[in-house]
């Protein structure tokens, strides 16, 4: 059984993407990872062969600026990586996601266990999403994703590069028959919005860009008025008791907490949201 590793990735520099620590993290499973750099000119690629892995292969490439809509050019530099992988099994993390050191084992026993069933096309990770520090955590963004698919050509990531589908029918493989996707076992830990909050500001507004192009919709008009960002759910999420990928201790030895909070039970404005958004953890 053979395992690709792959992701894409542009100005990590800039806006201090964790990707060394998320590529690192799964190198121990992997046979070889495949990195997709875009062309910048804030040492992304320098900081990628920084690593220093004979498993690691770098494909360059330039992005189309014209693809501006629904983030489709997310998916598109997945897919570049993807057609590099030569494995069995093709595990994807993208440049903000961590993969626990306690839960390769895991993984590994997943993928021989079905490895030899062609219906299971991927695995699904739960995912615990940090917001403004690596001790809050908020259970309102998706729970589940698929990162590793069965690498034999009948699956391609799909629409901002959150999930994948099936390439003959372009069904979601999450919308699909059951017995597409089995539990990998694992977490993500995805640090997306975890910065400085001048540079989630600029992320952000990136982001908005790769999907509206440069009108943003009005709901996020506000966002291009401010400094910088302003983490407004921060007093009602929840509190991140456990351990942290390894790979990740340098990051949060020299982090802090991004404000005082009391416990959110204590708090009406979680009821609030509760009401609104439901219950989700």
């Amino acid at each position: 059984m053979k395992i690709s590793g792959f992701t894409f990735v542009r100005n990590a520099v800039k806006y201090d993407y964790p990707v060394v620590e998320s590529i690192r993290s799964v190198l121990p499973i992997c046979d070889e990872f495949i990195v997709n750099v875009g062309r910048c000119e804030d040492g992304t690629q320098e900081l990628i062969r920084s690593i220093g892995d004979p498993k690691i292969r770098i494909v360059e490439s330039v992005w189309d600026e014209s693809l501006r809509k629904d983030g489709l050019i997310y998916s598109q530099q997945t897919n570049i990586a993807l057609a590099q992988c030569t494995g069995d099994w093709a595990c994807y993390v993208q440049a903000d996601e961590v993969v626990h050191e306690d839960d390769l084992p895991i993984i590994q026993e997943a993928l021989r266990r079905h490895l030899a069933d062609k219906r299971v096309k991927g695995l699904l990770f739960r995912y615990l999403h940090f917001v403004a520090d690596y001790w809050s955590t908020t259970p309102w963004f998706y729970h589940k994703a698929v990162r590793i698919i069965r690498n034999n050509g009948e699956v391609e990531s799909c629409g901002d590069a959150v999930g994948f589908h099936f390439k003959p029918t372009q069904q979601y493989l999450q919308s699909g028959p059951k017995e597409w996707l089995m539990p990998s076992g694992a977490r993500i830990f995805h640090y997306g919005w975890v910065k400085e909050p001048k540079v989630m500001l600029e992320k952000v507004k990136e982001q908005i860009s790769r999907h509206h192009g440069d009108t943003p919709p009005a709901e996020q008009a506000h966002l291009y008025r401010q400094e910088q960002f302003q983490y407004e759910d921060y007093a009602v999420l929840k509190e991140f008791r456990g351990s942290h990928p390894a790979v990740m201790r340098d990051r949060i030895e020299s982090a802090k907490r991004w404000a005082p909070r009391r416990n959110r039970w204590l708090n009406w404005r979680f009821y609030r949201e509760v009401l609104r958004r439901g219950f989700r953890g």
